[in-house]
Parts: structure tokens; sequence; C-alpha cells
């Protein structure tokens, strides 16, 4: 059993090769297998047309549910598809114990039209810390990592998410208009200003991974799941970013968030991208 959190680091040393393998391991078994193959009765919606899950989402995270537990003794998993079934589960985030927390397919609707856009997350936590992160994207064949104080890696080429330039629009990835309230949605259009280029969001796993890559410069999310932003979280942060909730403090995986929340490419833009959506007009 994990004790703390040097006992942790120290797994990481030794086994973070063994959680690459599994999460490549589940996309070759669970998922790739499925990948443009999928027939209808092999697709479920969950709380509507636009929540959808597969039999890829459910049978990865089994695989990654089993693998991820045997091999950190102690550690629980909390993934998507078991929060949907027992919400209870989503309470070991808060709790004392090592937690893996899961993604198995993000960004599952891109994934059953059969484009590449989507990934799979697995992070590692304890006591809303987060230690290590997995960004799996096996249609692309590309996987980025991140280790706290460790750095971020795309296929073992370090990210650095450098600063947006100067007099550019800042891109902005932002919560999907089928995802969102009216109320989120109102919030949100205070984005479209001068000096802005939002979009709506693909895969939240790919969003975070193009801003530590300084390919987008922030994003703005109006939810809180942890399987869609603590991998991508730790990934930014680690190639030099930061986030912000509207309130101006970070955001935090245990919940109880001010929302909306950004993940921005450095502190400026984040201060600039979360005025704006508390509606302060932002920073220049």
């Amino acid at each position: 059993m994990i004790e703390d959190m040097e006992t942790i680091e120290e797994f990481l040393a030794r086994r973070a090769a063994d959680v690459e393998e599994a999460v490549r391991e589940a996309a070759a078994t669970e998922i790739m297998p499925r990948f443009r193959q999928l027939e209808a009765h092999d697709v479920d919606e969950k709380a509507g047309p636009h929540d959808l899950v597969t039999d890829a989402d459910r049978l990865a995270e089994k695989f990654l549910t089993e693998r991820l537990g045997k091999l950190l003794p102690g550690s629980v998993v909390v993934g998507e598809e078991a929060v949907h079934a027992d919400p209870s589960v989503y309470d070991a985030i808060r709790g004392d114990a090592p937690v893996w927390i899961v993604d198995p397919v993000d960004g599952t609707r891109p994934f059953v039209r059969g484009e590449d856009g989507f990934c799979t997350l697995v992070a590692l936590a304890r006591r809303g810390v987060l230690l290590a992160s997995w960004t799996y994207a096996p249609a692309l064949g590309r996987l980025a990592t991140a280790v706290r104080g460790g750095g971020a890696f795309l296929d073992g080429e370090r990210l650095h998410a450098g600063s947006p330039e100067p007099g550019a629009d800042l891109r902005v990835a932002c919560s999907h208009p089928d995802y969102t309230t009216d109320d989120q949605k109102d919030v949100l259009r205070r984005l479209w200003t001068d000096g802005v280029a939002p979009r709506a969001c693909g895969a939240a796993g790919l969003e975070y991974l193009a801003v530590a890559r300084g390919h987008s410069d922030a994003t703005a999310f109006s939810w809180e799941a942890a399987w869609d932003h603590a991998a991508g979280l730790l990934l930014v942060q680690e190639a030099g970013g930061t986030h912000l909730t509207v309130t101006g403090e970070p955001f935090r995986i245990t919940g109880e968030n001010a929302l909306p929340f950004t993940t921005a490419r450095d502190t400026e833009t984040a201060r600039r991208v979360s005025g704006l959506l508390a509606g302060g007009g932002g920073a220049a």
C-alpha cells in the first residue's frame, strides 16, 4: 500500500512505463478494433443524444481499472462509466488513497462518427493533487505524458506552452454548445469580443494538448468532471501554463469550483480570459 507522496514518486520512477503500456494496450485491445466498426447496438445514450457511450468506452475502462489497480496496490479508480453507474464512486477523488482518474474514450462523439479526434485520458492524483498524466490519441499515434515537477512531453519531446503572439487574437476553445445551459452560453459569449477568437471545443484532452503545445492559447470550460480535465490540467501546467476559475483561484479536481474556468499557456492569458468570463473585461 502506498503511504505517502514520496513513495508515489518512487512508484512513478519505477512503473511509469508500465502505466503507458497499459494505456496503449487498452486502446489496442478494446478501442481501435471498434473504430469505424461500430454497429447501432454498440452505441447507447446516457443523459441524451449528445452524451454517448460505446462498448469501447466500457471495455477500455474495465481493462484499465483492472490493470492500474494491480500496478499500484491500495489505489482506487474513478472512471467516467463507473461514476455513471454509481455516482458515489466519484467521492474517492477527495479521499486519502491514490486515485486513478480515467476517461477511456474522451471524444466519444467523434469516435462514433469515425473521426480521429478522440483520446484516452489517465491521471494519478492523491488528496486533490495531480501527480502524473497520460493523454493517448491512438488514431493519431500521439502520446503525451506529464509528471508533477518533471515536465510535460509529447512522444518523448519536451513541451513548452510559451505565450501567445503579441497582438494576435487569443485562440480559445470553449465548452461545446450542446453541453451548455443557456446561462453558461451567456457567460461564454463574453469571449466574443475584440482580440479573442473563440470556437467550440473538440475532445477536452486534445484541447489541453493543443494549449500545452502552443497550438491554442486557452480553454474555457463550464463543467467539472475530473476525468475530462485532470490529465490535461497537469499537462498544461508542466508545459508552463496555468489555470484559473472566474474567481481567480486555481481549478480543483475535488470540485466546488466557480465556473467556467480557463486553462492557458501563461498567467497573463489565464487572467485575461478569466477576467472576461467574470464580466470584468479582462486585461489587454
